[in-house]
């Protein structure tokens, strides 16, 4: 994610932390200092945030190292402010291994909350319900007041948290994929008027989270529908197959021509054994005209590091990591030979045209 920075790693998975998570430090800081708290009091209080994101990490890799056992990877786990950030590789394809994964982050506050609980019993201090978060508040009560909230916050029915996916999966047993997303999205907008409701009412905090929670229901929404469209599809049923491929050593002024007649905007760059050397961007392409002109070499505003896939892949696979890629363009091969090029516009298009002539033949049928 942009503008974060490598903290580490755990169990082979990149943990970054957001800057913003420094402008919380130093909010922590300014509140202390002026309301004249003690310098023991700030510590406890930046000791508290870090307790909190160290919970937060052991919750993410609950759903990364649930995710692993079927076979699905996490690029990396971010640290927000507002929480943290498993990103997989794909979401499971089926509803049980879904609600596995889901479950799997509260899962790990509730086994820290109980083992908080053991140690206040064997000091005598055992309270079930949780304490407040006030400057007197111990480190331990804090700990277990946080994995509390998590699990009641997270176990919320509503898009992106995890209760939202529970109830997702649990409806995807009976129901279609992208039924089911749309039932349990629909509860969790509900959910955020309810929040948005009491929010007005003071609680400013709820307005973020309504928010927060309607954004996260619409997107899921939109994607079970893009992921129902899709089915089974392939990448060669949405595949580029007529493209212009370019040499290292060709001018830039050769893809310029192919750009004015809205041929193509981004290309393969081939070498004289027949390998894909690299990808020629728009972007790329515009910014070395400025800087070298028509005159420079293709194989020096190519990007060299991009993706490519199979032909037989699944698109609904593939449409994540062209998304999340930096090249919008990936070469498709068959056989080590380069066959066509997948962009997010064609799959845009391919994307709305199969939507359309689903609709009508359900009319049709209708």
């Amino acid at each position: 994610m942009k503008w974060s920075f490598r903290a580490g790693s755990l169990f082979g998975i990149s943990v970054y932390i957001h800057w913003t998570f420094l402008i919380l430090l130093a909010w922590i800081a300014v509140g202390h200092i002026s309301s004249n708290g003690t310098v023991a009091q700030f510590v406890i209080g930046v000791l508290s945030i870090s307790v909190l994101f160290g919970i937060v990490l052991m919750h993410e890799l609950g759903h990364s190292l649930m995710a692993r056992r079927y076979g699905i990877e996490t690029k990396d786990i971010t640290l927000l402010p507002i929480g943290g950030l498993a990103r997989l590789e794909r979401m499971p394809d089926k509803p049980w291994q879904e609600f596995w994964v889901a479950i799997a982050g509260p899962a790990v506050n509730v086994a820290l909350a109980i083992g908080a609980l053991a140690v206040m019993a064997a000091r005598g201090t055992f309270t079930l319900w949780p304490a407040d978060m006030s400057v007197d508040a111990t480190l331990l009560d804090r700990f277990y007041t946080v994995n509390v909230y998590l699990v009641l916050f997270n176990m919320l029915p509503a898009f992106p948290m995890d209760g939202g996916r529970v109830l997702r999966a649990l409806l995807a047993t009976r129901l279609p994929f992208a039924q089911a997303t749309r039932i349990a999205a629909s509860i969790g907008q509900a959910m955020a008027l309810v929040f948005v409701f009491f929010g007005l009412m003071g609680n400013f905090m709820l307005l973020f989270i309504a928010l927060f929670v309607w954004l996260g229901a619409e997107g899921e929404a939109s994607y079970a529908q893009v992921k129902s469209v899709l089915g089974d599809a392939r990448v060669r049923q949405a595949m580029i197959t007529k493209f212009r491929a370019l040499s290292p050593f060709d001018p830039l002024s050769a893809a310029v021509e192919d750009i004015f007649t809205g041929f193509q905007q981004d290309f393969p760059v081939i070498d004289d054994a027949g390998h894909v050397v690299g990808v020629l961007t728009y972007h790329g392409l515009i910014k070395a005209l400025t800087s070298a002109g028509p005159q420079g070499r293709v194989g020096d505003a190519m990007n060299r590091e991009f993706e490519s896939c199979s032909a037989d892949a699944r698109l609904e696979e593939v449409m994540p990591k062209l998304q999340s890629s930096a090249t919008p363009t990936f070469p498709v091969m068959e056989n080590s030979t380069l066959i066509g090029l997948l962009t997010l516009n064609n799959l845009s298009e391919f994307i709305m045209v199969r939507g359309a002539m689903q609709s009508g033949d359900v009319h049709a049928r209708g």
